[in-house]
């Protein structure tokens, strides 16, 4: 019942998000690269960057987008990609932006090779960028890139160069990025019927954002200890695939166009820049492989990954192997992968994710409480790792041990209180113990999360009635329902 009803709710609300997203798609059109500029010296933002549409602005704009994307099937709630991500984008923005600004890196399932920066320092990465680049360098360069968008303030200063733009042309904006992502056909048909130019005359001030932001990538990349050869070589080779391409370049061609000049100024910056080697971290090969092992049909997956270590083409021996006991469990081969994951561990490559990978397997084959023991082992040597948290939350849960799975959920909803997976979770467990008031707080929690304050209401309301709870309980649910109320009417009467 408590999937069906969840599920239930996902497909009504899922329904409105692309439209909703093409309705705005004015196609965030190409812009163009002019050459690159002498100077070095970033431009003076000043105080006209801030004067009409402010960080806070940004911040709210941003989350409200994001509570769309976060429903979005695409969207990777996978823990262990979104820590990977965050890990490497923290240590890039680190390297050079001010503690003010705080970052979200999240990743979508997307074949394209593509990136995108949000309002309010929400950065994008598709799978596809992720499988092509080759380095972790390359694929730091690209993040970089679109910090310095956010660090900059490139969406800001295009609404601030056009005073008629107003803050939902400037969601309008960062929405388009969303559908221009898989369809830009589909984004400029939709620009066009929405007369939108304001926007594209903003567009057309963007000319020399990208220059900008490759020299402030690069001043981050150099900063936080990559490769700064990562940005020409990842670039150059994206240049010269896209001649197989024609009309159908990479994504990332398409919003973020690199000329010849620009590849020659990264390479004069990688050639005057100390040389600096940077070897991958094995994360690095193992989220790779995850996504390789979920990509396609399970049994082109299990091929892929045979074929590479039979003719031992791989950077990573021991991620290769990761990738294939993960493509084996996909089969369902369970036998098999259970030895390609020990392989691994017998290699002496002793990794949060090895483990988690090694008991979902010993879950799938029916050995729950196998799962459990080696999570529960895996917590204690990693107790800050959330990928292995939420294994043993799920492992627990498919052992029935559902009351200690909400002890463990108490503690991954403090550490990670945005992701509504946690909520689920909790929900789940709260309804296997028949404890419906509590369920249904939970699920308020997940909805509000994706952006539905009425679905969340409704919850509130339905845990005021469940009838199993006491006094205090039932005192925490009224206050949060007069809150989400409030919020309920003061979105309400914005739109008056």
């Amino acid at each position: 019942m408590f999937d069906r009803r969840l599920s239930a709710g996902r497909r009504r609300r899922g329904a409105c998000v692309l439209p909703a997203v093409l309705a705005v798609a004015l196609a965030v059109a190409p812009l163009e690269a002019a050459p690159p500029a002498a100077a070095q010296n970033l431009p003076d933002l000043g105080e006209a960057s801030q004067a009409d549409f402010s960080p806070a602005e940004e911040r709210r704009i941003g989350e409200a987008i994001m509570r769309d994307i976060r429903r979005d099937p695409a969207y990777v709630a996978d823990p262990e990609v979104s820590a990977y991500v965050q890990r490497l984008g923290d240590r890039l923005a680190g390297a050079y932006a001010s503690g003010t600004q705080s970052f979200e890196f999240f990743v979508v399932r997307d074949p394209q090779v593509n990136a995108f920066a949000l309002p309010g320092g929400h950065v994008g990465l598709h799978t596809g960028l992720l499988l092509t680049a080759q380095t972790e360098s390359e694929l730091a360069s690209v993040v970089a890139h679109e910090i310095a968008h956010v660090v900059q303030r490139h969406m800001a200063r295009m609404v601030t160069k056009q005073s008629q733009l107003q803050l939902a042309s400037m969601a309008a904006l960062a929405l388009a990025l969303l559908a221009a992502r898989s369809s830009p056909q589909v984004a400029q048909a939709a620009a066009v019927a929405s007369q939108a130019a304001p926007l594209q005359a903003a567009l057309s001030y963007s000319r020399d954002f990208e220059r900008e932001a490759d020299r402030v990538g690069f001043q981050m990349l150099e900063s936080a200890g990559y490769d700064v050869q990562g940005a020409p070589d990842f670039f150059e080779r994206l240049q010269r695939s896209s001649r197989l391409y024609e009309n159908n370049a990479p994504g990332y061609l398409r919003s973020h166009p690199v000329t010849l000049e620009r590849i020659a100024d990264m390479q004069n910056r990688a050639q005057e820049a100390r040389l600096r080697q940077h070897v991958d971290s094995i994360e690095f090969g193992l989220v790779r492989a995850k996504l390789r092992a979920e990509a396609g049909r399970p049994e082109e997956a299990v091929a892929h990954f045979s074929e590479r270590l039979r003719e031992r083409r791989f950077t990573s021996e021991q991620a290769a192997r990761y990738g294939y006991a993960a493509a084996l469990l996909r089969a369902n081969d369970f036998g098999a992968a259970a030895a390609e994951a020990e392989r691994v561990r017998l290699a002496g490559l002793h990794h949060p994710m090895v483990e988690t990978l090694a008991a979902r397997i010993k879950g799938a084959a029916g050995d729950h409480a196998g799962a459990v023991a080696l999570l529960a082992s895996a917590s204690a040597r990693y107790p800050q790792n959330l990928g292995v948290g939420y294994g043993y939350v799920t492992a627990l849960q498919a052992a029935g041990r559902h009351r200690e799975a909400v002890e463990a959920l108490a503690e991954i909803v403090r550490r990670d209180p945005r992701n509504p997976k946690a909520y689920e979770l909790r929900a789940r467990s709260f309804a296997a113990l028949g404890m419906r008031t509590e369920q249904h707080r939970m699920l308020a929690e997940v909805y509000l999360l994706q952006g539905s304050v009425p679905a969340a209401i409704e919850q509130l309301q339905l845990a005021q009635r469940a009838g199993d709870a006491d006094f205090f309980v039932l005192s925490a649910v009224d206050a949060r329902l007069r809150e989400l109320r409030r919020v309920r009417d003061e979105a309400l009467r914005a739109r008056k």
